[in-house]
Protein backbone atom coordinates (compact mmCIF):
# COMPACT_ATOMS: atom_id res chain seq x y z
CA UNK A 1 0.00 0.00 0.00
CA UNK A 2 1.32 3.47 -0.98
CA UNK A 3 2.52 5.52 2.02
CA UNK A 4 1.63 2.67 4.40
CA UNK A 5 1.71 3.91 8.01
CA UNK A 6 3.72 2.01 10.65
CA UNK A 7 0.67 0.26 12.08
CA UNK A 8 2.52 -2.04 14.47
CA UNK A 9 4.39 0.76 16.20
CA UNK A 10 1.31 3.00 16.24
CA UNK A 11 -1.19 0.49 17.58
CA UNK A 12 1.17 -0.51 20.37
CA UNK A 13 0.63 3.05 21.65
CA UNK A 14 -3.15 2.63 21.78
CA UNK A 15 -5.56 0.16 23.30
CA UNK A 16 -7.02 -0.35 19.83
CA UNK A 17 -6.34 -4.00 19.13
CA UNK A 18 -4.59 -5.51 16.11
CA UNK A 19 -4.96 -4.16 12.57
CA UNK A 20 -7.19 -6.13 10.21
CA UNK A 21 -7.50 -3.70 7.26
CA UNK A 22 -6.11 -0.25 6.47
CA UNK A 23 -7.35 1.65 3.41
CA UNK A 24 -6.40 5.17 2.25
CA UNK A 25 -9.07 7.86 2.33
CA UNK A 26 -8.66 10.01 -0.76
CA UNK A 27 -10.46 13.25 0.04
CA UNK A 28 -7.61 15.15 1.72
CA UNK A 29 -5.34 17.42 -0.35
CA UNK A 30 -2.69 18.11 2.30
CA UNK A 31 -2.56 15.32 4.87
CA UNK A 32 -3.13 11.58 4.62
CA UNK A 33 -5.95 9.59 6.15
CA UNK A 34 -6.72 5.90 6.51
CA UNK A 35 -9.82 3.87 7.25
CA UNK A 36 -8.53 1.44 9.88
CA UNK A 37 -10.32 -1.67 11.11
CA UNK A 38 -8.87 -3.57 14.06
CA UNK A 39 -9.92 -6.38 16.36
CA UNK A 40 -11.48 -3.70 18.59
CA UNK A 41 -13.34 -1.51 16.13
CA UNK A 42 -13.10 1.02 13.32
CA UNK A 43 -10.94 4.13 13.38
CA UNK A 44 -9.70 7.03 11.28
CA UNK A 45 -5.90 7.21 11.32
CA UNK A 46 -4.54 10.61 10.34
CA UNK A 47 -0.99 11.15 9.16
CA UNK A 48 -0.13 14.84 9.59
CA UNK A 49 2.07 14.90 6.51
CA UNK A 50 1.91 18.54 5.36
CA UNK A 51 4.95 20.37 6.85
CA UNK A 52 2.94 23.53 7.50
CA UNK A 53 0.52 21.70 9.82
CA UNK A 54 2.64 18.86 11.21
CA UNK A 55 4.01 20.47 14.39
CA UNK A 56 3.07 18.08 17.26
CA UNK A 57 2.47 20.96 19.70
CA UNK A 58 0.05 22.64 17.28
CA UNK A 59 -1.71 19.33 16.64
CA UNK A 60 -2.10 18.76 20.39
CA UNK A 61 -3.59 22.26 20.73
CA UNK A 62 -6.13 21.42 18.02
CA UNK A 63 -6.95 18.18 19.84
CA UNK A 64 -7.59 20.01 23.13
CA UNK A 65 -9.85 22.50 21.36
CA UNK A 66 -11.98 19.75 19.81
CA UNK A 67 -12.22 17.93 23.13
CA UNK A 68 -13.57 21.10 24.78
CA UNK A 69 -15.94 21.75 21.88
CA UNK A 70 -17.26 18.20 22.23
CA UNK A 71 -17.98 18.94 25.90
CA UNK A 72 -20.14 21.86 24.70
CA UNK A 73 -22.05 19.56 22.35
CA UNK A 74 -20.46 20.70 19.08
CA UNK A 75 -20.33 17.78 16.60
CA UNK A 76 -16.62 16.92 16.36
CA UNK A 77 -14.51 13.75 16.49
CA UNK A 78 -11.82 14.27 19.15
CA UNK A 79 -8.79 11.99 18.97
CA UNK A 80 -8.29 8.99 21.20
CA UNK A 81 -5.57 9.18 23.85
CA UNK A 82 -2.71 6.71 23.73
CA UNK A 83 -1.62 4.57 26.65
CA UNK A 84 0.55 7.47 27.81
CA UNK A 85 -2.39 9.90 27.71
CA UNK A 86 -1.07 11.81 24.69
CA UNK A 87 -3.16 12.23 21.54
CA UNK A 88 -0.24 12.77 19.14
CA UNK A 89 2.01 9.82 18.30
CA UNK A 90 5.35 10.61 16.65
CA UNK A 91 6.86 7.61 14.87
CA UNK A 92 9.84 7.88 12.56
CA UNK A 93 9.67 11.65 12.68
CA UNK A 94 6.03 11.71 11.49
CA UNK A 95 3.00 12.76 13.56
CA UNK A 96 -0.14 10.61 13.70
CA UNK A 97 -3.47 10.73 15.51
CA UNK A 98 -6.18 8.10 15.95
CA UNK A 99 -9.83 9.17 15.82
CA UNK A 100 -13.08 7.21 16.12
CA UNK A 101 -14.53 6.36 12.72
CA UNK A 102 -17.59 8.51 11.97
CA UNK A 103 -20.16 7.04 9.60
CA UNK A 104 -21.42 9.83 7.40
CA UNK A 105 -21.25 11.50 4.04
CA UNK A 106 -20.32 14.89 2.67
CA UNK A 107 -23.09 17.16 1.38
CA UNK A 108 -22.73 20.13 -0.96
CA UNK A 109 -25.08 23.10 -0.74
CA UNK A 110 -27.13 21.80 -3.67
CA UNK A 111 -28.05 18.81 -1.48
CA UNK A 112 -29.26 21.00 1.40
CA UNK A 113 -32.74 22.41 1.89
CA UNK A 114 -33.08 26.10 2.82
CA UNK A 115 -33.66 25.06 6.42
CA UNK A 116 -30.54 22.91 6.41
CA UNK A 117 -28.58 25.86 4.99
CA UNK A 118 -29.71 27.84 8.01
CA UNK A 119 -28.54 25.05 10.29
CA UNK A 120 -25.19 25.05 8.50
CA UNK A 121 -24.71 28.77 9.10
CA UNK A 122 -25.79 28.41 12.71
CA UNK A 123 -23.33 25.54 13.15
CA UNK A 124 -20.41 27.68 11.99
CA UNK A 125 -21.58 30.51 14.24
CA UNK A 126 -21.67 28.10 17.20
CA UNK A 127 -18.17 26.91 16.29
CA UNK A 128 -16.84 30.48 16.32
CA UNK A 129 -18.59 31.34 19.59
CA UNK A 130 -17.55 28.01 21.11
CA UNK A 131 -13.92 28.45 20.09
CA UNK A 132 -13.88 31.88 21.69
CA UNK A 133 -15.11 30.34 24.92
CA UNK A 134 -12.83 27.29 25.03
CA UNK A 135 -9.68 29.08 23.86
CA UNK A 136 -10.26 31.89 26.35
CA UNK A 137 -10.65 29.27 29.08
CA UNK A 138 -7.47 27.55 27.92
CA UNK A 139 -5.33 30.69 27.72
CA UNK A 140 -6.96 32.82 30.41
CA UNK A 141 -7.95 35.63 28.06
CA UNK A 142 -9.67 36.43 24.81
CA UNK A 143 -7.81 36.52 21.48
CA UNK A 144 -6.49 39.93 20.49
CA UNK A 145 -9.00 42.23 18.75
CA UNK A 146 -6.45 43.04 16.07
CA UNK A 147 -7.34 44.87 12.87
CA UNK A 148 -10.96 45.59 13.46
CA UNK A 149 -12.16 46.09 17.00
CA UNK A 150 -13.82 43.66 19.35
CA UNK A 151 -14.57 40.02 18.71
CA UNK A 152 -18.38 39.84 18.57
CA UNK A 153 -20.10 37.79 21.25
CA UNK A 154 -23.67 36.94 22.04
CA UNK A 155 -24.72 39.39 24.80
CA UNK A 156 -24.61 37.86 28.26
CA UNK A 157 -23.46 34.44 27.08
CA UNK A 158 -20.27 33.17 28.69
CA UNK A 159 -20.88 29.68 27.35
CA UNK A 160 -22.24 29.50 23.80
CA UNK A 161 -25.23 27.29 23.06
CA UNK A 162 -24.19 23.89 21.74
CA UNK A 163 -27.53 23.21 20.02
CA UNK A 164 -27.70 24.38 16.43
CA UNK A 165 -31.00 26.24 15.93
CA UNK A 166 -33.49 24.59 13.61
CA UNK A 167 -34.30 27.93 11.99
CA UNK A 168 -33.51 31.61 12.16
CA UNK A 169 -36.12 34.38 12.31
CA UNK A 170 -36.34 36.85 9.47
CA UNK A 171 -34.44 40.11 9.85
CA UNK A 172 -36.37 42.99 8.33
CA UNK A 173 -33.34 45.07 7.31
CA UNK A 174 -33.91 47.78 4.72
CA UNK A 175 -30.65 48.88 3.11
CA UNK A 176 -30.18 50.97 0.01
CA UNK A 177 -28.05 49.71 -2.90
CA UNK A 178 -25.66 52.57 -2.22
CA UNK A 179 -25.19 51.43 1.38
CA UNK A 180 -24.64 47.87 0.27
CA UNK A 181 -21.93 48.88 -2.16
CA UNK A 182 -19.99 51.16 0.19
CA UNK A 183 -20.44 49.46 3.57
CA UNK A 184 -17.66 46.86 3.16
CA UNK A 185 -15.01 49.29 2.04
CA UNK A 186 -15.97 51.90 4.64
CA UNK A 187 -16.05 49.33 7.44
CA UNK A 188 -12.66 47.92 6.44
CA UNK A 189 -11.03 51.36 6.39
CA UNK A 190 -12.38 52.08 9.87
CA UNK A 191 -10.94 48.81 11.12
CA UNK A 192 -7.44 49.76 10.05
CA UNK A 193 -7.69 53.20 11.67
CA UNK A 194 -8.54 51.62 15.00
CA UNK A 195 -6.13 48.69 14.88
CA UNK A 196 -2.99 50.46 16.12
CA UNK A 197 -4.69 51.58 19.33
CA UNK A 198 -6.59 48.35 19.98
CA UNK A 199 -3.87 45.76 19.43
CA UNK A 200 -2.08 44.88 22.66
CA UNK A 201 1.01 42.67 22.22
CA UNK A 202 0.61 41.34 25.76
CA UNK A 203 -2.74 39.84 24.78
CA UNK A 204 -1.09 37.41 22.37
CA UNK A 205 -0.22 34.30 24.34
CA UNK A 206 0.51 31.59 21.78
CA UNK A 207 2.32 31.35 18.42
CA UNK A 208 -1.00 30.94 16.63
CA UNK A 209 -2.40 34.07 18.22
CA UNK A 210 0.46 36.17 16.90
CA UNK A 211 -0.57 35.39 13.32
CA UNK A 212 -2.10 38.65 12.08
CA UNK A 213 -4.49 38.60 9.11
CA UNK A 214 -2.47 38.67 5.92
CA UNK A 215 -2.57 41.87 3.90
CA UNK A 216 -4.95 41.82 0.98
CA UNK A 217 -3.36 40.77 -2.32
CA UNK A 218 -1.52 43.49 -4.23
CA UNK A 219 -2.72 43.57 -7.86
CA UNK A 220 0.81 44.48 -9.01
CA UNK A 221 2.01 41.10 -7.71
CA UNK A 222 -0.98 39.39 -9.29
CA UNK A 223 -0.21 40.86 -12.71
CA UNK A 224 3.29 39.35 -12.48
CA UNK A 225 1.82 35.98 -11.50
CA UNK A 226 -0.69 36.12 -14.37
CA UNK A 227 2.11 36.74 -16.88
CA UNK A 228 4.11 33.83 -15.46
CA UNK A 229 1.12 31.47 -15.58
CA UNK A 230 0.28 32.53 -19.15
CA UNK A 231 3.84 31.69 -20.16
CA UNK A 232 3.54 28.27 -18.52
CA UNK A 233 0.23 27.64 -20.30
CA UNK A 234 1.82 28.61 -23.62
CA UNK A 235 4.72 26.18 -23.06
CA UNK A 236 2.53 23.25 -22.07
CA UNK A 237 2.48 20.55 -24.75
CA UNK A 238 0.35 19.03 -25.97
CA UNK A 239 -2.19 21.78 -25.34
CA UNK A 240 -5.54 20.60 -24.03
CA UNK A 241 -8.94 21.95 -23.00
CA UNK A 242 -7.68 22.81 -19.51
CA UNK A 243 -4.96 25.00 -21.07
CA UNK A 244 -7.56 26.76 -23.19
CA UNK A 245 -9.78 27.52 -20.21
CA UNK A 246 -6.80 28.60 -18.07
CA UNK A 247 -5.63 31.03 -20.77
CA UNK A 248 -9.13 32.49 -21.11
CA UNK A 249 -9.59 32.96 -17.37
CA UNK A 250 -6.14 34.51 -16.87
CA UNK A 251 -6.67 37.12 -19.59
CA UNK A 252 -10.19 37.78 -18.32
CA UNK A 253 -9.02 38.16 -14.72
CA UNK A 254 -6.26 40.59 -15.70
CA UNK A 255 -8.86 42.82 -17.34
CA UNK A 256 -11.08 42.67 -14.24
CA UNK A 257 -8.19 43.58 -11.96
CA UNK A 258 -7.19 46.51 -14.16
CA UNK A 259 -10.76 47.79 -13.95
CA UNK A 260 -11.10 47.35 -10.16
CA UNK A 261 -7.53 47.90 -8.91
CA UNK A 262 -8.61 50.92 -6.84
CA UNK A 263 -10.93 48.76 -4.71
CA UNK A 264 -8.19 46.84 -2.90
CA UNK A 265 -9.27 46.42 0.76
CA UNK A 266 -6.99 46.95 3.77
CA UNK A 267 -6.28 44.25 6.35
CA UNK A 268 -9.08 42.01 7.62
CA UNK A 269 -11.75 42.88 10.18
CA UNK A 270 -12.65 41.59 13.67
CA UNK A 271 -10.71 38.44 14.48
CA UNK A 272 -11.36 35.36 16.55
CA UNK A 273 -10.55 31.67 16.65
CA UNK A 274 -11.71 29.90 13.48
CA UNK A 275 -11.71 26.36 12.09
CA UNK A 276 -9.68 27.67 9.16
CA UNK A 277 -10.89 25.25 6.47
CA UNK A 278 -14.66 24.90 6.75
CA UNK A 279 -16.02 23.32 3.55
CA UNK A 280 -18.10 20.30 2.44
CA UNK A 281 -15.25 17.77 2.62
CA UNK A 282 -14.59 18.71 6.26
CA UNK A 283 -18.16 18.20 7.41
CA UNK A 284 -19.80 14.79 7.72
CA UNK A 285 -23.58 14.34 7.76
CA UNK A 286 -25.49 11.43 9.23
CA UNK A 287 -28.92 11.62 7.64
CA UNK A 288 -29.96 15.28 7.62
CA UNK A 289 -27.87 16.35 10.62
CA UNK A 290 -24.17 17.23 10.88
CA UNK A 291 -22.31 14.37 12.55
CA UNK A 292 -18.76 15.75 12.78
CA UNK A 293 -16.61 18.69 11.74
CA UNK A 294 -13.19 17.27 10.90
CA UNK A 295 -9.69 18.43 9.86
CA UNK A 296 -8.82 21.21 12.30
CA UNK A 297 -5.30 21.67 10.90
CA UNK A 298 -5.87 25.36 10.14
CA UNK A 299 -7.23 26.29 13.58
CA UNK A 300 -6.07 29.83 14.32
CA UNK A 301 -6.96 33.47 14.90
CA UNK A 302 -8.30 35.07 11.73
CA UNK A 303 -11.19 37.35 10.63
CA UNK A 304 -14.22 35.26 11.55
CA UNK A 305 -16.71 36.72 9.08
CA UNK A 306 -14.31 35.96 6.24
CA UNK A 307 -14.41 32.27 7.11
CA UNK A 308 -18.22 32.43 6.97
CA UNK A 309 -18.18 34.04 3.52
CA UNK A 310 -15.39 31.82 2.22
CA UNK A 311 -17.26 28.69 3.32
CA UNK A 312 -20.48 29.87 1.67
CA UNK A 313 -18.61 30.47 -1.58
CA UNK A 314 -17.62 26.79 -1.55
CA UNK A 315 -20.86 25.26 -0.29
CA UNK A 316 -23.19 27.29 -2.52
CA UNK A 317 -21.28 27.69 -5.79
CA UNK A 318 -23.10 26.20 -8.77
CA UNK A 319 -21.37 24.45 -11.70
CA UNK A 320 -21.75 27.60 -13.82
CA UNK A 321 -19.87 29.68 -11.22
CA UNK A 322 -22.88 31.51 -9.74
CA UNK A 323 -23.83 31.40 -6.06
CA UNK A 324 -27.18 30.13 -4.85
CA UNK A 325 -28.02 33.42 -3.17
CA UNK A 326 -31.33 32.35 -1.54
CA UNK A 327 -29.50 29.53 0.25
CA UNK A 328 -26.57 31.80 1.09
CA UNK A 329 -29.04 34.27 2.63
CA UNK A 330 -30.53 31.60 4.92
CA UNK A 331 -27.03 30.52 5.91
CA UNK A 332 -25.81 34.07 6.59
CA UNK A 333 -28.84 35.04 8.68
CA UNK A 334 -28.35 32.03 10.92
CA UNK A 335 -24.60 32.59 11.14
CA UNK A 336 -25.02 36.23 12.21
CA UNK A 337 -27.49 35.23 14.90
CA UNK A 338 -25.31 32.44 16.32
CA UNK A 339 -21.98 34.33 16.09
CA UNK A 340 -23.26 37.76 17.10
CA UNK A 341 -21.91 39.25 13.85
CA UNK A 342 -23.32 42.42 12.33
CA UNK A 343 -24.55 42.86 8.75
CA UNK A 344 -21.77 45.35 8.07
CA UNK A 345 -19.13 42.84 9.24
CA UNK A 346 -20.49 40.33 6.73
CA UNK A 347 -20.57 42.81 3.84
CA UNK A 348 -17.01 43.90 4.67
CA UNK A 349 -16.01 40.24 4.60
CA UNK A 350 -17.78 39.80 1.27
CA UNK A 351 -15.63 42.59 -0.14
CA UNK A 352 -12.38 41.11 1.17
CA UNK A 353 -13.15 37.57 0.02
CA UNK A 354 -14.27 38.88 -3.38
CA UNK A 355 -10.91 40.63 -3.74
CA UNK A 356 -9.12 37.50 -2.57
CA UNK A 357 -10.90 35.46 -5.27
CA UNK A 358 -10.00 38.01 -7.97
CA UNK A 359 -6.31 37.59 -7.11
CA UNK A 360 -6.25 33.86 -6.34
CA UNK A 361 -4.81 31.27 -8.73
CA UNK A 362 -3.85 28.43 -6.40
CA UNK A 363 -5.48 25.78 -8.59
CA UNK A 364 -3.50 26.90 -11.63
CA UNK A 365 -0.31 27.08 -9.59
CA UNK A 366 -0.83 23.51 -8.42
CA UNK A 367 -1.44 22.41 -12.02
CA UNK A 368 1.40 24.25 -13.77
CA UNK A 369 4.02 24.76 -11.07
CA UNK A 370 3.67 21.49 -9.15
CA UNK A 371 2.13 19.17 -11.71
CA UNK A 372 -0.62 18.41 -9.18
CA UNK A 373 -3.97 17.98 -10.93
CA UNK A 374 -6.14 17.00 -7.96
CA UNK A 375 -7.92 20.37 -7.89
CA UNK A 376 -8.47 20.59 -11.67
CA UNK A 377 -12.11 19.52 -11.43
CA UNK A 378 -12.86 22.51 -9.19
CA UNK A 379 -11.31 25.08 -11.51
CA UNK A 380 -14.18 25.69 -14.00
CA UNK A 381 -16.72 26.71 -11.35
CA UNK A 382 -14.21 28.47 -9.08
CA UNK A 383 -12.75 30.57 -11.89
CA UNK A 384 -16.19 31.50 -13.19
CA UNK A 385 -17.28 32.53 -9.70
CA UNK A 386 -14.88 35.49 -9.55
CA UNK A 387 -16.36 36.88 -12.78
CA UNK A 388 -19.97 36.32 -11.72
CA UNK A 389 -19.31 37.75 -8.23
CA UNK A 390 -17.88 40.95 -9.74
CA UNK A 391 -20.94 41.39 -11.92
CA UNK A 392 -23.40 40.60 -9.09
CA UNK A 393 -21.43 42.32 -6.31
CA UNK A 394 -24.37 44.23 -4.79
CA UNK A 395 -26.63 41.18 -4.83
CA UNK A 396 -23.99 39.10 -3.02
CA UNK A 397 -23.56 41.80 -0.37
CA UNK A 398 -27.31 41.91 0.07
CA UNK A 399 -27.58 38.15 0.53
CA UNK A 400 -25.09 38.21 3.41
CA UNK A 401 -26.53 41.30 5.13
CA UNK A 402 -30.33 41.10 4.69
Amino acid sequence: MLHAPPLGALLRRYAAGTALTCEPVDEGLLNRGYRLRTTRGRYFLKHHFDPDTADPAAIARQHRATERLADLGVPVAPPLPGRDGHTVAVVGGHAYALHPWIDGRHRHGAQLTPGQCGRLGALLGVVHAGLEHVMRAAHGERPPPARGGHVPRRPGADTPPARVPESDPEHGLERSPEHRATCPERHARGAVTASAERTAPAARTTPVETTAPAPSPDPADTFVLIDDLLARVHRHRPADSFDELARHRLVERRALLERHADRRPPHGGPVGWVHGDFHPFNLLYRGDAPAAIVDWDRLGVQPRAEEAVRAAAIFFVRPDGSLDLPKAREYARAYRRAAGATPCELTAAVHRVWWERLNDFWMLRWHYERGDTRADSQFPAASALAVWWTREYDAVCGAFAD
